[in-house]
């Protein structure tokens, strides 16, 4: 089966599908930097870095007895649960899975994989998804929507997105079978190598083995990882962290060291959360302006410890600067998450 990842990003969606025995032909990708990770990554797919309203599909070459499948992801921010001021008509990015639709009808693949984030099915009472899923019945596709939580999908993190699996062929598909356990912050952190805040660490040796046989995996038999950056935080953040304990968040902070908040009552819960290490991690979404700490350690989130409670495995670069990397590694779909959706639509080819 042939794929075509459109909104890419930095490929997780990609991973996903290769994971699954997909070969990825192509992506389209506005963000330069996301382009250039999914480029280092995805070297036999061919990246068109432009904006998804001039991609024209009549310059693809596919070939003509292999089914087609096309996926991705338009902007979600805009429907994000936190982030209310966007989730309306007037964002402009909240209409991108119009083009979606555009290259879907221009295609006409066997399969469409479109995926969001769960407040896309909620968003102005469901508007968005409504108008997604009635133009690929529109199409002739049957469609198959879910909801699935990543942590139910071999990824260390709670983080529910939607998918609408759609067929030419009219295949009803079931929601991936979930496993049985989780895996936890610490199952998938406390092999990597020990940093400092503000580490800027381009590569690393690993200092200890790998404890879980999710590590392992995750290790693809390297010697050393790349992306142990994290971000430089003031000494008066710092001695924040350093009172809040496991799964707690800025509600441990003494008021006292939180005089610069106008109202520190009104501060979002995921604000200062630290990682339980014996659950799943959060969402992994701007982690650096929600300033997400480590299960242990009084500091920031590595690049390269988000990846992994995103399921990059280790030998997965991250291209341009730290506020790039981070960015790109909060915004992705989680690899084995994707993969789950793919291998299911396999099984019914």
């Amino acid at each position: 089966m042939i794929g075509i990842d459109i909104f890419s990003g930095c490929g997780g969606m990609t991973t996903g599908a290769t994971l699954a025995g997909i070969q990825v032909k192509y992506a389209v990708e506005l963000d330069r930097n996301a382009a250039l990770t999914y480029s280092e990554n995805h070297s036999t797919s061919s990246m068109f870095n432009i904006d998804i309203r001039k991609f024209r599909t009549e310059i693809l070459i596919l070939p003509k007895r292999q089914p087609l499948i096309l996926f991705g992801g338009p902007p979600c921010q805009g429907f994000s649960q936190s982030n209310q001021k966007t989730r309306n008509k007037q964002n402009e990015n909240n209409w991108l899975f119009q083009e979606f639709i555009r290259v879907s009808k221009e295609l006409r693949p066997d399969w469409i994989v479109f995926e969001n984030v769960g407040g896309f099915s909620e968003s102005l009472e469901g508007f968005f998804f409504d108008e997604t899923l009635n133009s690929f019945k529109k199409m002739g596709y049957e469609t198959s929507p879910f909801l699935l939580d990543a942590s139910n999908y071999n990824v260390p993190q709670n983080r529910k997105r939607v998918f609408i699996v759609c067929s030419l062929d009219g295949i009803k598909i079931k929601e991936p079978e979930k496993l049985t356990n989780k895996i936890n912050v610490g199952e998938a952190l406390f092999d990597l190598p020990e940093i400092d805040n503000g580490a800027k660490f381009i590569e690393l040796p690993y200092s200890k083995k790998a404890h879980s046989t999710y590590a392992k995996s995750m290790r693809r038999g390297l010697k050393k990882s790349t992306n142990h950056s994290v971000t430089q935080n003031s000494e008066e953040i710092i001695e924040r962290y350093k009172h809040v304990p496991q799964g707690g968040n800025w509600k441990n902070i003494p008021i006292k060291l939180m005089q610069n908040y106008k109202d520190v009552t009104r501060c979002h819960s995921g604000i200062y959360h630290r990682l339980d290490e014996s659950r799943p991690s959060v969402v992994i979404g701007n982690y650096r302006k929600n300033m997400l700490i480590h299960p242990k350690e009084n500091r920031g989130l590595s690049v390269r410890e988000a990846a992994r409670l995103q399921s990059f495995s280790d030998d997965y670069i991250f291209k341009g600067g730290l506020v790039d990397q981070q960015q790109q590694v909060g915004n992705a779909v989680p690899p084995h998450l994707a993969n789950a959706v793919f291998s299911e639509i396999i099984n019914h080819s």
